[in-house]
């Protein structure tokens, strides 16, 4: 009885105390990581529409012919998801668009029925200009082995260390993303460019940057930089010729 009531004290401490207790931390990361949807039979702008005024984000679910891109897509599955869920999982997430998460399917919005669940790729997040509110959300399904063309965030690291920028050199940024075929199973939340050992002149080029052996740059000219490490910060003429060139 006193373990008991121990326990009892000790959760009701945990609570006071702001600390969740184990299976909600769990529920709590499933939450953000599994988009809950339900099917949709009726597409087009009012039916897109109603789902909106009801709090829920029209969605679709795109499935490949075959394990590459290049197979088309074989079957479109319309669903419609939570959009304070999505809102929440967009916002914990900066790589989103690049980020396999768990896709779960109920039967219906009242239903504990689960008709579909998987890995999923989110590839398109549609906003309204003004209100910056999601419209509409696109996913691939992601099973192991399948190939999928990945638009890779670059960042950059290491700058406090890099020789060129303590010289009073300026990063040129040329290229904010990459494209990568990437197994479903090894697609990277994002590109590291490591500035560590940058000096000014020094480049880093498309092909230099190292990443998982089987990922494929997808690039009509992998010897373009990424970025430079100018002397200093050149005049927006000289920034936009550079980039054309």
């Amino acid at each position: 009885m006193a373990q008991c009531l121990r326990g009892k004290a000790a959760a009701a401490a945990a609570a006071a105390a702001g600390v969740s207790a184990p299976w909600r931390r769990e529920a709590s990361a499933s939450y953000h990581h599994t988009i809950q949807a339900v099917p949709r039979e009726t597409s087009g702008p009012r039916a897109a529409a109603r789902e909106r005024r009801h709090g829920r984000v029209p969605a679709v679910l795109l499935t490949l012919a075959g394990a590459s891109p290049g197979n088309g897509v074989a079957h479109r599955k319309l669903l419609t998801a939570e959009r304070k869920q999505l809102v929440e999982m967009v916002k914990q997430s900066p790589y989103f668009l690049s980020t396999p998460v768990r896709l779960q399917v109920r039967a219906g919005e009242r239903s504990n029925a689960v008709v579909h669940s998987g890995t999923v790729l989110p590839i398109k997040v549609h906003r309204d200009e003004s209100t910056g509110h999601i419209l509409n959300l696109v996913m691939v399904q992601a099973d192991e082995g399948t190939m999928l063309k990945v638009n890779l965030p670059v960042e950059f690291k290491g700058e406090s260390a890099c020789p060129g920028l303590k010289k009073g050199g300026f990063l040129q940024k040329i290229r904010t993303s990459l494209v990568y075929l990437c197994p479903a199973e090894h697609i990277p939340p994002k590109i590291e460019v490591d500035l560590a050992n940058l000096d000014v002149g020094d480049r880093v080029l498309m092909h230099n940057i190292p990443v998982h052996p089987s990922l494929k740059l997808l690039s009509k000219n992998e010897t373009m930089p990424v970025c430079k490490i100018l002397a200093s910060k050149p005049v927006e003429s000289e920034t936009m010729q550079d980039l054309k060139s």
